[in-house]
């Protein structure tokens, strides 16, 4: 724990944020000051400003309001769990549900608004899933990748399903970011369990000896199996050209999640009837950390157009255009929350 000093105020943050960082998380404790409490929360009996004591964490904070009850009644259905951090202000399962949940409320209303980013969705299809989505979705109980665990494994953080223009049933992964300057990396490139045949270097090794990666020899997960399929939208020889690994470093998270999404696509289960399955990233218009990743991702997949990614306040300001009054509530309260 770090204390920055800023305008004349302190804040207890960790140690090592970049600049947007910063700027978000003294954003986010001036916003929790004001409208919840200004007791900090603790993490290993350590106090952080952007952490909510237990009895404001027990209220669901810092959820919307008039969404807590749906989230709660979404949670008993499909018994997924909340992020460890869902009472931290820069949680970003929480930003996931205050922006997505309040405009699928209306299925009307959730087809003009997020068509203004997903071109090709017509109408929310609500026989499917829970009204048309589902909160930490996976192919459960399938496993197609064979990772998911009590405590891990592939997930998007949400998924939507939807009927295009031609009338066909897709599915839409979505997964969200908000402070986070990369995303998951390789858990297989740090495990203790690692020995030196797992050799992540170069890449051309592992496509022709896929038991040189810990997560396929150790672990028996079927990335590399899916990967090299023909439904995938990979491209070995775009791989083989890396020194290393391309899915070490923030590309893992990506990798994986667009696996989840072809498998699913692929599939002949009536369990996933879904012609198209589609993959995106929603990210803070002003965070920026996740640019790179995101571009050498696109440029590995021959920009697919199965992957693509927005910024959050192109939702927000679509909404604003509907002038609805309880839309429009929403809104400023989004707005106020996470912008700045």
């Amino acid at each position: 724990m770090k204390i920055y000093e800023i305008e004349g105020k302190k804040y207890r943050l960790p140690n090592e944020l970049t600049d947007f960082q910063i700027q978000m998380y003294v954003h986010l404790i001036n916003w929790k000051w004001a409208h919840l409490t200004r007791e900090p929360g603790f993490y290993q009996h350590t106090p952080y400003d952007a952490l909510l004591p237990d009895e404001i964490k027990a209220e669901h904070d810092p959820l919307y309001n008039p969404i807590k009850e749906r989230f709660l009644d979404h949670q008993q259905k499909f018994q997924f769990k909340s992020h460890k951090f869902l009472g931290h202000m820069a949680s970003s399962q929480a930003a996931c549900v205050n922006l997505f949940l309040p405009l699928l409320k209306d299925p009307l209303i959730a087809a003009k608004v997020l068509g203004s980013v997903k071109t090709d969705l017509h109408e929310i299809a609500i026989n499917y899933l829970d009204m048309g989505y589902r909160i930490e979705f996976w192919d459960e109980p399938d496993n197609v990748l064979n990772d998911h665990t009590n405590v891990s494994g592939t997930d998007a953080d949400i998924a939507i399903a939807y009927y295009d223009h031609q009338g066909d049933l897709n599915l839409w992964l979505i997964e969200h970011k908000l402070t986070e300057a990369e995303f998951t990396t390789c858990g297989g490139f740090k495990s203790k369990g690692r020995t030196p045949s797992n050799a992540c270097a170069p890449a051309s090794a592992i496509l022709d000896n896929k038991k040189l990666c810990y997560y396929h020899s150790k672990c028996n997960f079927r990335y590399w199996h899916i990967t090299l399929q023909d439904t995938s939208p990979f491209d070995a020889d775009r791989i083989r050209a890396y020194n290393q690994c391309p899915f070490k470093g923030g590309m893992n998270q990506l990798w994986r999640n667009q696996l989840l999404a072809t498998s699913l696509e692929a599939s002949t289960s009536p369990k996933w009837p879904y012609k198209k399955v589609y993959f995106s990233v929603v990210y803070h218009p002003r965070n920026d950390s996740l640019q790179p990743s995101i571009s050498e991702y696109k440029n590995l997949i021959g920009f697919n157009d199965r992957l693509f990614e927005f910024p959050s306040d192109k939702l927000i300001n679509k909404a604003k255009e509907i002038n609805d009054p309880e839309l429009n509530e929403w809104g400023r309260w989004y707005q106020e929350l996470y912008y700045f």
